[in-house]
C-alpha cells in the first residue's frame, strides 16, 4: 500500500474524467441523430418528396461532422487503459477486452462499411439500398454503445468470471452471463434512450433557431414534428429505464443508491427525496442530520428499490458499520477477510515458486474461503467505501429534474405543432434553443452518478481504483492531462465552428 502514489491515482482519475466527459459531448448526438436521419430518409423514400431528401442530407451533414470528432476522442479515451490503468488491464483484460473487441470488429466496421454509402451514394445507389445503409449506420452506432456499455456494466456488477490465483487475473468463464447481465441491459437501454433525447433536442435547437430567424420554416417545422415524437417516446422510456437502473443499483450497488438518495440510516418504508439540501460537511457516523432541508415522497424509495412499500433500504451507515438484524456485514469485517485473502494469495505464489505443493494447497484453500472479499483487503478504512455523497446526490437529482422537464417540453412542441401556431410561440422556441445544452448536462450528470457513485471501486467489490493504475511518475500523467485538455478543447472548438458554418448555410431548398 505504501508504494501507491495517490497523486498519480488522482491525476489518472482526472485525465479519464476529462477525456470521458469530452467524448460524451459527441456520443449522444451521434446515437440520437443517426436514428433521426434514418426516420427522415424513410419518410423521403415513402413520399418521394424532394424536401425530405434535402432535409435528410442537411441533418446527415451535421451528423457526419459530429461522428468524426466523436471517433477521434473515443480512440484517445481507450488508449488510457494501457497507459494509465495497466494494472486494471492486466487483471481484467481477458473479460473487459472481449466486448470492446466485438465493438471494433462488429459494430464499428458495420457503421464504417455503410457510412460511405450513406454520404456519397445518393445518386450512385438505389433509394432502397441507400435507406438500408442509413439504417445500418444508425444500428451500428448504437451497437457500438451496446458493447461498450456491456463492458462498463461488468465493472459495476462483475459476473461470469473466476479469479485465477496462478496469474492473479480475473478470467471469463461465462460470456453469456456477462452479455445478459441485468445491470448491463439496464445501462444500455437507459444510456441510449437518454441519448435519443439529446439527439432530438439537437434537432429542435437548430430548427428553433431557423424559426426564430424566419429561415427554412417548412424544413424546421417538419424536423421538429419528427424529433418531438421521437424525443417524447425516448424521454418516457428513459424514465422507465431509469427506474430499472435504480432497482439494479439497489440489488448490486446499494452504496451508490444510498449516496444519490442521501440515505445515511436504513429504514423500512423509506421515502424518496423529491427536493433536498444536504448538510454541509456531513460524514457517516458523525451524528449530524443528513439534510438541512428536504421534501420526501413517503415509501417511494422502498417501492423503487425493493418493489414493496415497506421493504428495508440500507443506508450508508448500515453498509459501512453493518446491520446484524438485516444481515449486512460491516466493512471492517470484510477488510479482515480481504487482507487474509491477500496474504494467502502471496503465500500461494511464494509456495508455488518454491515448489512446495503442500503449502500451496493449504494457502489456496484458505484463499478460496475469503476470495470474494479480495478487494476489501486493499482498503485502509471502512469509511473509504463511501463515495462523494454530495456530488452523487446533486448530480442524480438534477438529472431527474431535467429528464422530467424534457417530457413536458416535447409534449409542448408536439401540441403547438399540431395546432399550427408553433412559430408564434417565441418563448417555446427560446426554450428549444437552450434545452439541448440542458440535455447534455443531464447526460453528463448521469455518468457522474454511475462512475462517482461506485467509488472507490474500479471493479465493484473486487478492485479499488488506487490498485488499478499504472506505476508511472505523476509528471507523465500531468503532462498528458494538459496535452489532452488542449487537443480536446481544440477539437470541440473546431466542431462548433464547422457546425455553425453548416447551420448558417442551411439545407438546400426545393424549387
Amino acid at each position: 500500500m505504501s508504494e501507491i502514489d495517490l497523486a498519480t491515482v488522482n491525476w489518472a482519475r482526472a485525465q479519464f474524467i476529462l477525456t470521458a466527459m469530452y467524448h460524451w459531448l459527441f456520443v449522444p448526438i451521434t446515437l440520437g441523430l443517426s436514428f433521426l436521419c434514418a426516420f427522415f430518409e424513410t419518410i423521403y423514400v415513402r413520399t418521394g418528396k424532394e424536401e425530405w431528401r434535402n432535409l435528410t442530407k442537411f441533418w446527415m451533414t451535421l451528423f457526419g461532422i459530429n461522428f468524426a470528432i466523436g471517433v477521434a476522442t473515443g480512440i484517445i479515451l481507450e488508449f488510457q487503459f494501457g497507459t494509465n490503468w495497466s494494472n486494471y488491464s492486466w487483471m481484467v483484460g481477458d473479460i473487459f477486452g472481449a466486448p470492446l473487441a466485438i465493438e471494433g470488429l462488429l459494430a464499428f466496421f458495420l457503421e464504417a462499411t455503410f457510412f460511405a454509402v450513406m454520404f456519397f451514394g445518393w445518386d450512385r445507389t438505389s433509394k432502397g439500398f441507400h435507406l438500408f445503409s442509413t439504417w445500418m449506420v444508425a444500428i451500428g452506432s448504437n451497437l457500438s454503445a451496446l458493447w461498450i456499455l456491456i463492458a462498463n456494466g461488468w465493472m459495476q456488477n462483475p459476473v461470469g468470471m473466476v479469479f485465477n490465483p496462478e496469474s492473479a487475473r480475473f478470467e471469463m468463464n461465462n460470456i453469456m452471463e456477462i452479455f445478459l447481465s441485468p445491470v448491463s441491459i439496464a445501462k444500455f437501454t437507459h444510456t441510449t434512450s437518454s441519448s435519443f433525447v439529446v439527439g432530438a433536442l439537437f434537432v429542435i435547437m437548430v430548427s428553433s433557431f431557423y424559426l426564430l430567424k424566419g429561415r427554412h420554416v417548412d424544413m424546421a417545422k417538419k424536423s421538429i414534428i419528427v424529433a418531438s415524437i421521437f424525443g417524447l417516446v425516448a424521454s418516457c422510456f428513459t424514465a422507465f429505464t431509469g427506474d430499472e437502473s435504480a432497482f439494479q443499483n439497489a440489488e448490486v450497488q446499494p452504496m451508490k443508491l444510498a449516496a444519490y438518495e442521501g440515505l445515511y440510516t436504513g429504514e423500512r418504508g423509506a421515502g424518496i427525496v423529491a427536493l433536498g439540501v444536504l448538510t454541509s460537511g456531513k460524514k457517516v457516523g458523525d451524528g449530524q442530520e443528513p439534510f438541512a432541508f428536504h421534501i420526501s415522497i413517503p415509501k417511494g424509495l422502498s417501492l423503487l428499490a425493493k418493489r414493496e412499500l415497506n421493504g428495508f433500504v440500507p443506508g450508508i451507515k448500515d453498509l459501512v458499520y453493518g446491520n446484524e438484524a438485516e444481515g449486512i456485514m460491516p466493512v471492517a469485517e470484510k477488510m479482515v477477510k480481504g487482507k487474509a485473502a491477500v496474504a494467502d494469495l502471496a503465500t500461494f505464489k511464494a509456495a508455488s515458486k518454491a515448489g512446495d505443493n503442500v503449502a500451496k494447497s493449504a494457502a489456496l484453500v484458505r484463499f478460496n474461503e475469503n476470495k470474494q472479499y479480495l478487494g476489501y483487503g486493499y482498503l485502509d478504512t471502512p469509511e473509504e467505501t463511501v463515495p462523494p455523497v454530495a456530488t452523487t446526490f446533486y448530480s442524480f437529482h438534477v438529472m431527474v429534474y431535467l429528464g422530467s422537464f424534457f417530457i413536458l417540453l416535447f409534449a409542448l412542441f408536439l401540441w403547438t405543432s399540431f395546432k399550427n401556431n408553433l412559430v408564434q410561440q417565441k418563448w417555446l422556441l427560446g426554450l428549444g434553443l437552450i434545452s439541448f445544452f440542458l440535455s447534455l448536462t443531464a447526460s453528463e450528470f448521469g455518468w457522474v452518478v454511475a462512475e462517482v457513485g461506485r467509488q472507490p471501486w474500479a471493479i465493484q467489490d473486487m478492485l479499488p481504483v488506487k490498485m488499478a493504475t499504472t506505476m508511472i511518475g505523476v509528471g507523465h500523467v500531468q503532462a498528458t492531462f494538459f496535452m489532452f485538455f488542449v487537443v480536446f478543447t481544440l477539437l470541440l472548438i473546431a466542431e462548433i465552428r464547422i457546425m455553425l458554418k453548416q447551420i448558417k448555410i442551411g439545407p438546400e431548398e426545393t424549387v
